[in-house]
């Protein structure tokens, strides 16, 4: 919502001191303009990206409109089911907990949190850790590095989406210019035909350098920012889960390994002591 809210800011605040300055609308309408800069910058983004890449940017960028869903209630949510899974396991055995970890849509834990069934890699990173340790001896600094290493590699693959985007919003305002020459180039033709017919061709032309840095600074570039702040968001998530686990495998009660997790998690989007507490207990 927040891409959309900025979004409209920047085009009112813009093009509304261009009206109140005097400017006419009509002359910003330059769709040739906009075929050659928005073109190029599609094309060289295909180029520039594996097809894998393209396709994430449009999935994390609908989910920056929609709403990506690492709020604080999703952090409760995945406390609780980490606490829910690390009680069992204290009080059954560690083995009791396997056919919830090899079958979490059928587990009796995982369906209470469809919010954290929904993240198909978060949930694998939970489940393959807590199979390792009930079907291992490993120690906790083994298993701290060999999660570390994994949440090292979660994020270069969450980071990618907003680089790749940063890489085309720094090009546009050169794409810009490129749009400004050629129209130099036409106004060459019009050099004959008086100075107005000059104008108009000379004043459409510097649209095309007014559109890539436009849409460099105003859209692109902080489109790619909330991209790398959504990333962080869904990292921390996995942070909070590695915490958890080292914690509970150090031999730490299940109320404070999820405190530990807890602790992990932004201060803007983590929940109370007591309030988790709360929700643990009505669950």
């Amino acid at each position: 919502m927040s891409l959309i809210i900025g979004g409209v800011i920047v085009i009112v605040c813009v093009l509304g001191g261009y009206v109140l300055h005097g400017g006419k609308l009509m002359v910003l309408w330059q769709p040739t303009e906009v075929l050659i800069i928005g073109g190029a910058a599609v094309g060289s983004f295909i180029i520039a990206n594996p097809v894998h890449t393209i396709k994430e940017v449009f999935k994390r960028v609908l989910a920056l409109i929609t709403g990506t869903g690492f709020n604080k209630a999703f952090y409760v949510d995945l406390l609780s089911l980490l606490f829910d899974i690390f009680d069992k396991s204290r009080k059954q055995g560690v083995m009791a907990i396997e056919e919830d970890i090899d079958n979490p849509e059928e587990s009796e834990i995982f369906i209470r949190y469809p919010a954290v069934m929904k993240s198909h890699e978060l949930l694998d990173f939970i489940t393959d850790y807590l199979r390792i340790i009930s079907s291992g001896n490993m120690a906790a600094h083994e298993l701290e590095s060999m999660m570390e290493n994994e949440i090292d590699k979660r994020q270069y693959e969450l980071e990618e989406p907003a680089h790749a985007v940063n890489k085309i919003a720094d090009a546009l305002p050169g794409l810009g210019i490129v749009a400004a020459v050629l129209g130099i180039v036409i106004t060459m033709n019009f050099l004959s035909e008086g100075p107005e017919r000059i104008g108009l061709s000379v004043a459409a032309a510097l649209v095309g350098t007014f559109l890539g840095i436009w849409m460099g600074y105003g859209f692109v570039g902080p489109t790619s920012i909330a991209l790398e702040h959504s990333a962080h968001n869904e990292l921390k998530a996995y942070e909070c889960v590695k915490a958890a686990i080292i914690a509970t495998v150090s031999g730490q009660a299940p109320q404070m390994a999820i405190e530990f997790g807890r602790k992990a998690l932004p201060t803007d989007k983590r929940p109370g002591f007591q309030e988790l507490n709360d929700h643990v207990r009505a669950k």
